[in-house]
Formats: C-alpha cells, sequence, structure tokens
C-alpha cells in the first residue's frame, strides 16, 4: 500500500494508526453536519486524540458560544476561532471538528492545508434542517427561520468548503455508516504532488496527479482573485475535457459561462487567431480579476496565455495542459506567444502562470504519436542537467508510452522539477550564458525544421528529437563529445518510436535553408547562431563560437541537401 495513504481498513480496529506523514484530519461542513459525532468515532477508529474546536472555544473563553456572539460579536468569535484553530494543528496529530464559520476564513483554511487532511461532510437541506430542529444554542440560527438560514449558509460556504481535500455525502445513514466511508474515503485519499517553481517575485504550484479537473475549483480557489474565468480551449480538447473542468469550477463557486473554442493546431498560434482570442475575451468584459484558463496542449497554452498577459495588461493565468509535450514543457515557465512567417514563437511575452494543474489521466485520451512527441522533451531535460533522469527515462519509456498512469506521473513530476529549477534561477532568459538557455537543447535545429517542414506537419517533439540528435552530432564534430554519445541517444529515441534522425523524416531537406532559418531564430546573439552543446549524459551548455561551416556539414552528413 502507498505510504502516503492513512492504513486502516474499513470495520477493523484501526488504533495507533495516523493519517498521512503524521497530519491531523479536520472534519469541515455546516451545522447539523455531524462533524462531531463523526470525529468522535474517527478519532477512535484511529487511535488519536478528538477535538471540537467550538468546545475548545468555550474552555478558553469561560462562556459559551452563545454568550461570545453576545458580548463580543461574531468577528471577535472568529479571531478566536482562528487562533484556537492553529494552537490545535501546531500539537500533535488529532481529529478535529472544525466550526461552520472556521472554514470560511482564508488564514484558517491555509493552515489546514498545511498541516492537515481536510475532509468536508456534505449534507442536503432536508437532512439538516431534521439535524438541526429543537437547536436553540446556534446564534445564526436563531437569527431566522432555520431554513432560510441554512440555505443563506450553504450558498455562501459549500462553494469554499468545495476546497477540501475529500468530500463525503451525508445522508440519513447511522454515524457508524458516515464514519465507515470518511474512512474508506482517507484509504483511498492520493493527494496530488505539488511542485513549488519558485521565481523572484512569488512564484505557483505545479500540481501533478489524477482527477485534478474534476477537482479544478477546489485546487484553484486558494491562488485566484475572483470567483470568475474564461476557460480557452481547442474543439478536440473541448469535446473531452470541457464538461469535466466545469464542473470542478462550478462546484467551488466559480462562474465560467461557454468556454472559447480556437480550432486545433500549431497554425491556431497565429496574429489572427491571437485578436480573434483577445477580441472574444474584451467581449465577455473580463475584468483585471478574471482568470484565463488554457485547456488544452502547447498551442491553446501558448495562445491563451499571451491574450491573457496582453489583455487589460494582463490577466491571472492558469495551465491546465491536456498534452505530455504541455505538462513537462510548455506549461511551466510562463513563455507565451505565437509564431509568425518569419518563424516560430517571435511574437509573445513571459507572462507566468497561477498554477499549474498536469492531470496525468487525460493522457489517456492522446493519439500514441502525440504521446511520443510529449517523451522527446523529457528525455531533454535528462540530458540537460539530469543524468539519472535520462537513465530512468531509458528504463521506464516503454511503460511510460504504453499508457502506466503512475510512472507517467514521475516521469511528468521529474521533468517539472527540473525545469522549475532552471525556470528558477533564470525566469526571463537573461542570462549570458547557460542558464535558461540550456532548455532549448535541439530546439535550434528543431525549430528549423518545423519552420521549413510547415508548421503543424512536424510535431514540435518530432522536431525536437531530431534536433537532439544533430546537436550532439554537432557537439561531437566540435569535439566536445563522442560520437557514441549521439548514437546512444538517437537509439533510445528511435526504440521509443520517434524520428531520430533526419532520415527518419523521409524528407528532402536543404542544409543552407534550414541554416536561414536559424538565423532568424530569436536564440540568435550579436548576429551570431546560438547553440546548445553537450559534453556528455546532463552536461549541456550554451556556445555562440559555432561556425556555420560546422552546422552546415552536421546537416549534410545527416542526409540534407546543400
Amino acid at each position: 500500500m502507498n505510504d502516503d495513504r492513512v492504513l486502516v481498513a474499513p470495520k477493523t480496529p484501526a488504533a495507533g494508526l495516523v493519517p498521512p506523514a503524521g497530519r491531523s484530519i479536520v472534519l469541515v461542513g455546516i451545522m447539523g453536519a455531524g462533524k462531531t459525532s463523526i470525529g468522535r468515532r474517527l478519532a477512535a477508529r484511529l487511535g488519536l486524540p478528538f477535538r471540537d474546536a467550538d468546545q475548545e472555544i468555550e474552555q478558553a473563553a469561560g462562556c459559551s458560544i452563545a454568550e461570545i456572539f453576545a458580548r463580543f460579536g461574531e468577528p471577535a468569535f472568529r479571531d478566536g476561532e482562528k487562533r484556537v484553530i492553529k494552537r490545535l494543528l501546531a500539537a500533535e496529530p488529532i481529529v478535529l471538528a472544525a466550526g461552520g464559520g472556521a472554514y470560511m476564513d482564508a488564514e484558517t483554511r491555509a493552515a489546514i492545508r498545511a498541516s492537515a487532511v481536510s475532509v468536508w461532510l456534505r449534507s442536503t437541506l432536508p437532512v439538516l434542517l431534521r439535524r438541526v430542529a429543537h437547536r436553540t444554542h446556534r446564534p445564526l440560527l436563531n437569527a431566522d427561520n432555520p431554513e432560510t438560514v441554512l440555505r443563506r449558509l450553504m450558498a455562501a460556504r459549500y462553494p469554499t468548503y468545495a476546497e477540501a481535500d475529500i468530500t463525503v455525502d451525508c445522508g440519513d445513514e447511522t454515524p457508524e455508516a458516515t464514519t465507515e466511508a470518511v474512512l474508506r474515503a482517507l484509504v483511498e485519499h492520493q493527494p496530488p504532488r505539488r511542485l513549488a517553481v519558485a521565481l523572484s517575485h512569488g512564484g505557483y504550484d505545479v500540481v501533478v496527479g489524477e482527477g485534478l479537473l474534476a477537482r479544478s475549483g477546489s485546487l484553484l480557489g486558494p491562488v485566484l482573485p475572483q470567483r470568475r474565468a474564461v476557460v480557452v480551449t481547442d474543439e478536440h480538447v473541448g469535446a473531452l475535457h470541457a464538461t469535466t473542468l466545469a464542473s470542478g469550477l462550478t462546484e467551488a463557486g466559480f462562474e465560467t459561462g461557454e468556454p472559447i473554442v480556437v480550432p486545433p493546431g500549431e497554425t491556431t498560434k497565429s496574429a489572427e487567431a491571437y485578436l480573434a482570442l483577445a477580441g472574444a475575451l474584451l467581449d465577455r468584459r473580463v475584468e483585471r480579476r478574471t482568470a484565463v484558463i488554457a485547456l488544452g496542449g502547447g498551442v491553446v497554452g501558448d495562445l491563451a496565455g499571451f491574450a491573457a498577459a496582453t489583455v487589460l495588461r494582463g490577466l491571472p493565468f492558469v495551465q491546465v495542459p491536456t498534452t505530455l509535450l504541455a505538462q513537462v514543457d510548455s506549461s511551466v515557465g510562463g513563455k507565451t506567444g505565437i509564431n509568425t512567417r518569419q518563424g516560430k514563437n517571435l511574437l509573445g511575452a513571459f507572462h507566468q502562470p497561477r498554477a499549474v494543474l498536469a492531470d496525468v489521466a487525460v493522457l489517456a485520451t492522446l493519439p500514441g504519436r502525440e504521446l511520443r512527441a510529449g517523451y522527446a522533451e523529457i528525455a531533454k531535460a535528462g540530458l540537460i542537467g539530469d543524468a539519472p533522469l535520462f537513465e530512468w527515462c531509458e528504463t521506464h519509456a516503454a511503460a511510460l508510452l504504453a499508457g502506466d498512469t503512475a510512472v507517467q506521473a514521475e516521469a511528468v513530476w521529474r521533468a517539472c522539477a527540473f525545469k522549475a529549477r532552471v525556470v528558477g534561477d533564470d525566469e526571463r532568459e537573461e542570462k549570458p550564458n547557460d542558464g535558461r538557455a540550456l532548455l532549448n537543447l535541439g530546439h535550434t535545429f528543431g525549430h528549423a525544421v518545423e519552420a521549413e517542414c510547415g508548421y503543424g506537419q512536424v510535431l514540435h517533439g518530432e522536431a525536437v528529437a531530431v534536433g537532439l540528435g544533430l546537436a550532439l552530432r554537432l557537439s561531437a564534430r566540435l569535439g566536445y563529445c563522442d560520437a557514441s554519445l549521439a548514437e546512444r541517444v538517437e537509439a533510445h529515441l528511435d526504440a521509443s518510436g520517434l524520428p531520430a534522425t533526419m532520415g527518419h523524416l523521409n524528407r528532402r531537406l536543404s542544409a543552407q535553408r534550414l541554416v536561414a532559418h536559424m538565423a532568424r531564430d530569436k536564440k540568435v546573439r550579436d548576429g551570431k547562431l546560438a547553440f546548445v552543446l553537450a559534453r556528455g549524459i546532463g552536461q549541456a551548455f550554451t556556445s555562440t563560437e559555432v561556425a556555420p561551416e560546422a552546422v552546415l556539414a552536421t546537416l549534410r552528413d545527416s542526409g540534407c541537401t546543400d
């Protein structure tokens, strides 16, 4: 069993067992949800202390909650509630029943996320009405008709409760049955992994796991400034995943409307498509706090990100990448842009997302060719500066490409962790040498191949795969590494079903024309071609001291014409 799970089995004693990594369990929900009765049973099953936040507050204040409300008002009560919950969670792991309004405080939610697993006990209005009947000690219930009060509280609180880690629906079943349901949910809970991208000003998390689209609202609620967003997707991805994403957002109280749908394919990264998207966003009357959520591959992410960077001089932006290529590369790092007739990504902006949700479950809908194209960027990350990652790739590529979601999640995590380190060190690619420019290994050749063949004719990952082999062949020609290094990498890419050499493209390309494309690449420095070369696996470096003759010779040896 995964060590990150609660080690309990329903209907068996669970004394002495603890939640994930020694974390507390916090039950949240509206009054009448059963937090105290379920919490006591759950604590007994897990062998943990039980604490009721309301009781702790009354004990500390020396009076009832009703008296605190009457004497000092609700703001004073909420302030004391926040301090009590922080104190309780700072000690040993416990099962805590939080007050109905406690989870509404952003600071309290942050404290719970940091040290506990939160469980929302969700109940319907009829169930709650039966349970709160004759309760006269609840100040909020005494303010109006109980049904009116509960409807108002449910409308206000349920979208925020949806941010809890786990949701368990509670009806008229017995407390024992609900406790069993909570235990099962804890056993089955697989929290997504979070990777922090640290930047000079703030940062964001890359969240990796399965089922993230369905939980999108709970994951994005804490990081977006407004519960209003516009989803941008393409025709293919929208048909597959837009409904799931919308449901996840709606549950957490987001207003999204219909998604903006763009045509699929690399040709959509154009000035015309950008202007159309920007106009569509303005037609929606977006505000400076309205988020743009890109649901799709790299094309959608780059296009939507560029629009988000420029409309109203900048809108909050979220990446929800649905291809392996986008999950491990374009969604992380804040590069956005469109293509022009002069080359790839020549118009764009650095615009960092507020979050990246990499749901590996959606990779099951990818064609095999797209999956292989994404894998090229994972192998590239290892070649640049993570030799253990490339060795891991050589061992696990077959399982990844066969659809093993656990292996895919690990690959996405490792590749993003590598890229996060590079981006954090050189956010805007300003270092004169190495730095973020290292991420372009294989790209100088690859972008030239894409431009010459026509965007969309050769997938980006396929062009990068060819470019990796050429970059290593050029490195060997210049004496930086042995030719066997290129042979090893090309053999691995070929075994993974990728075009590893120019010959695999089944096209006759001109070396001169490819170099001409490179001369217009944005990586040119002072008129000189910039290349990422390698001395070995994980030993890449940048260089502008590469003679065009060496590049031409490498291309000709690979099968290009003059």
